[in-house]
């Protein structure tokens, strides 16, 4: 059961109405890494989920992240306000998708005005695998709120930009910590193991010396279990 409380979770206020940046905000309304699809795909998982208390958890998530569309929607209608008038030109010629179509409102759209889609939502019904795809999508939105801060003088709407930037990290910790609970391995994805003829074998396939470029070493390819195989495709070119 959903409940609407008037009062918005961050109080949004904006000193100088910009109808430009309130298109860019709406890549958070109904963009890919916005709050709708986060709202969306959380409360899926959470509906899917078997475990009452991560079901819970994914709920209490799902639901904040409605209330962050609310603040996000609300703080992209105070910058898109001009276009309300559309004896104002100047602001209206800024988006006439929106002064026309949309009356100087936000809509489901991205700032490209291209349509909110389902598509958008990353769902597997396998717990361990869902909390991985969460964590990624608060890292994406948390760095799209950091650009929008970047593109705003106004800093009645970076404080609330701030608010929601900051959440996200809130939230990759709880999905981070929930995952670790779980007890599974670093590596251990469902429930099949992989092949041990296999899991350990870095092929080297972006190789070469001098003009083809140089090869590089890390962790993530020398080291530990980690068999480095050369591709026999680039036998015989730059010294290999």
């Amino acid at each position: 059961m959903y409940h609407h409380v008037k009062k918005l979770m961050y109080t949004v206020r904006v000193g100088d109405p910009d109808p430009r940046f309130g298109k860019m905000l709406l890549e958070q309304f109904g963009g890919a890494n916005g709050e709708l699809a986060a709202a969306m795909q959380y409360s899926i998982q959470g509906l899917n989920c078997d475990d009452p208390a991560r079901k819970d958890m994914l709920m209490d998530i799902g639901t904040e992240e409605l209330s962050h569309l609310e603040v996000i929607g609300t703080l992209a209608r105070m910058h898109l306000a001009p276009l309300k008038n559309l004896k104002n030109k100047e602001a209206a010629y800024a988006d006439p998708l929106i002064a026309i179509c949309g009356g100087g409102g936000v809509s489901l759209n991205n700032s490209q005005g291209n349509p909110w889609t389902a598509d958008y939502l990353k769902i597997t019904g396998e717990l361990d695998v869902d909390l991985r795809n969460n964590i990624a999508a608060e890292g994406r939105a948390k760095i799209v709120y950091e650009r929008l801060i970047d593109f705003t003088d106004d800093s009645q709407s970076k404080e609330a930009l701030q608010f929601l930037m900051t959440r996200e990290i809130t939230h990759m910790k709880v999905f981070s910590m929930a995952l670790e609970s779980l007890g599974k391995g670093k590596f251990e994805v469902g429930k099949i193991p992989p092949s041990e003829e296999w899991v350990n074998k870095y092929f080297n396939d972006s190789t070469g010396e001098g003009e083809l470029g140089k090869d590089a070493t890390g962790p993530w390819n020398t080291g530990g279990d980690w068999e480095k195989v050369d591709n026999p495709a680039f036998k015989g070119l730059g010294g290999k």
